[in-house]
C-alpha cells in the first residue's frame, strides 16, 4: 500500500471509544475538540457521521485524518462540503484540502494535540519529527483547510 491509498480500518475496541466521544458531541459536550463531521455519502447520498478532532493552528481550523484515506475522507472528496455537529450546533463548511508541502506545522500541531490518542497511526513519528520526516508521510495523512 502506498502512502497515497494509506487506510487504517478502525477496530471494534476503536469504534467503541469512536462512538462513546460521538455520543458525548453529539450531546455538546466537546472531548478536546471533538466534533461529529456529517457528509453525504457519494454512493448513497445519505448522511454519514464520524468523530473528528477539530484543529486550530493560528486562527485556522483543520481535520486531519490520523487513518488515512478513509470512508469519510473519501466522502468529503466527492461531496464538497460537510457539517461539524456539536450538540444541537450545526455549522456548514466547505473544504480545502491542504497540499502535501503545506502540512508539516498541521501534522505537527495535531501530534502535538492528540498524540495519546492518534499516535499509533503514525508509526513512531510525533510532534518532534522534522519537517522532512512529516513531508514523508504527508500524503498518507489527508488534511482540510475549514
Amino acid at each position: 500500500m502506498t502512502s497515497a491509498n494509506r487506510y487504517i480500518q478502525p477496530k471494534r475496541a476503536t469504534n467503541v471509544f469512536n462512538e462513546l466521544v460521538a455520543g458525548l458531541t453529539r450531546l455538546g459536550v466537546s472531548v478536546w475538540g471533538s466534533r461529529v463531521l456529517a457528509v453525504r455519502g457519494r454512493t448513497s447520498g445519505e448522511w454519514r457521521t464520524n468523530p473528528v478532532n477539530l484543529l486550530t493552528v493560528d486562527g485556522v481550523r483543520y481535520l486531519v485524518a490520523p487513518r488515512g484515506h478513509t470512508q469519510w475522507v473519501r466522502n468529503l472528496r466527492a461531496a464538497g462540503s460537510g457539517e461539524l455537529r456539536l450538540g444541537r450546533r450545526t455549522e456548514a463548511f466547505t473544504p480545502t484540502e491542504v497540499a502535501d508541502a503545506d502540512k508539516p506545522a498541521v501534522l505537527r500541531a495535531y501530534l502535538k494535540r492528540w498524540k495519546f490518542e492518534v499516535g499509533v497511526f503514525f508509526d513512531g513519528i510525533d510532534h518532534t519529527a522534522t519537517d522532512e520526516e512529516l513531508l514523508a508521510i504527508a500524503p498518507g495523512y489527508p488534511v482540510f483547510r475549514l
